[in-house]
């Protein structure tokens, strides 16, 4: 295996398994969480390192979870405090970790790599160098143990599906069925703490935030189905390891930030022409709501004047800006929407009913309240009763 070719499948298990424990992040509510943990574990490596001597140590990343875990407690107490919420606790402690650390880097651990470049980006394109050869396999230090992470945390969501969803959409509900939510999510913040450490070398803490927060992102836009929503974001981040790969390729630049903007070129894409909750998509929906309406009104119009004296001139067209308050333009825009419909039947100037447009005006006239506002025009009331 080529080092290009393990730097590329590095980034793609790195992106799997930051992005499992991220959907369930963004289903609480809590994003910011891996924000505040990916920065706050570097107190735990600093200090493990001062402590020990060594950044190969087992024990460092145990000093790095732990960090992370002691940061959500913290937010945790303030919270409980009632005296701020939890974005302001956040705000508060991760900031003052993470320049803790930053000021013991600079200070006491400058003779070392780990300094705030590795922190921030990390470099991905060394990682092949360091190497671990396990069951005859000799492959980068980093593959295993981002391997075994996505392994963990795969096994973790497959083992407590139930559980997590319980506690995700209805904690009260978890709590009344035994499933204790508290240790839940304490245990599923422990292994983001733990997949964050081991993203940490490589990938650094910037890339760390995207991988968690992006794919879930996308795949909540793309699907409502939980299964799906997984479905989509392991698709995401391989999507965008691979197109990050390819954008520092041609570019010559970091490999970990450009995997970031491929992550927000996916989400753009994502929240343009996702087919529910895209933009398009709701301008789309929109516009239909707003010429259904304005049939409607039309519909309501020309029925309930229908068959009476003020038929003649109640029911053409030029009448319509001076009783609905719409714009001859406006009008004339309506009009064409009922043709092409069917709902009307025009004769010049006169606008006559089809029996499909007097359907919608029944069902108008059920489901509409009496007072209401054509968009882009004056509030009216409707003056007339219903008929049958």
């Amino acid at each position: 295996m080529t080092p290009v070719l393990e730097v590329q499948l590095i980034a793609v298990v790195a992106a799997l398994a930051c992005a499992l424990p991220g959907v369930w992040l963004l289903l609480r509510r809590q994003a910011l969480l891996s924000d505040a943990i990916s920065h706050s574990v570097l107190l735990g490596i600093v200090l493990g390192y001062l402590w020990l001597g060594r950044l190969d140590s087992p024990w460092l990343v145990a000093a790095a979870a732990l960090s992370g875990l002691a940061m959500v407690w913290l937010v945790e107490l303030l919270r409980r405090s009632g005296r701020m919420k939890e974005d302001a606790a956040l705000g508060l402690v991760f900031p003052v970790m993470f320049s803790l650390a930053v000021v013991l880097v600079t200070r006491l651990a400058g003779g070392v790599h780990l300094d705030t470049d590795a922190v921030l980006l990390g470099e991905l394109a060394f990682a092949p160098f360091r190497r671990l050869a396990l069951f005859g396999l000799d492959l980068p230090h980093a593959l295993w143990q981002m391997g075994g992470l996505l392994l963990a945390n795969l096994l973790f969501l497959l083992v407590f599906w139930k559980e997590l969803t319980a506690s995700a959409f209805d904690p009260l509900l978890a709590s009344a069925l035994g499933f204790l939510p508290a240790l839940l999510h304490t245990a599923e913040l422990g292994l983001l703490s733990l997949t964050c450490v081991g993203a940490f070398d490589a990938v650094g803490s910037v890339l760390v935030v995207a991988l968690v927060v992006t794919p879930g992102a996308v795949a909540l836009l793309l699907s409502e189905r939980l299964p799906a929503v997984f479905a989509w974001a392991a698709l995401a981040a391989v999507a965008m390891a691979l197109l990050g790969w390819q954008i520092a390729w041609r570019l010559d630049a970091s490999i970990a930030g450009s995997m970031a903007v491929a992550g927000g070129v996916l989400f753009g894409l994502a929240l343009l022409l996702s087919p529910e909750h895209g933009l398009v998509a709701t301008r789309r929906r929109s516009r239909q709501q707003s010429r259904l309406f304005a049939r409607r009104v039309l519909a309501i119009h020309l029925f309930n004047h229908e068959g009476t004296a003020e038929e003649e001139r109640e029911c053409r067209l030029g009448h319509l800006s001076e009783h609905l308050g719409w714009s001859a333009e406006t009008a004339g825009r309506v009009v064409r929407w009922g043709e092409a419909e069917g709902d009307l039947a025009c004769r010049g100037e006169y606008l006559g009913l089809t029996n499909q447009g007097r359907r919608l005006a029944r069902q108008a006239l059920e489901d509409l309240p009496l007072q209401m506002t054509g968009r882009g025009t004056e509030a009216w009331a409707c003056p007339w009763p219903r008929r049958g």
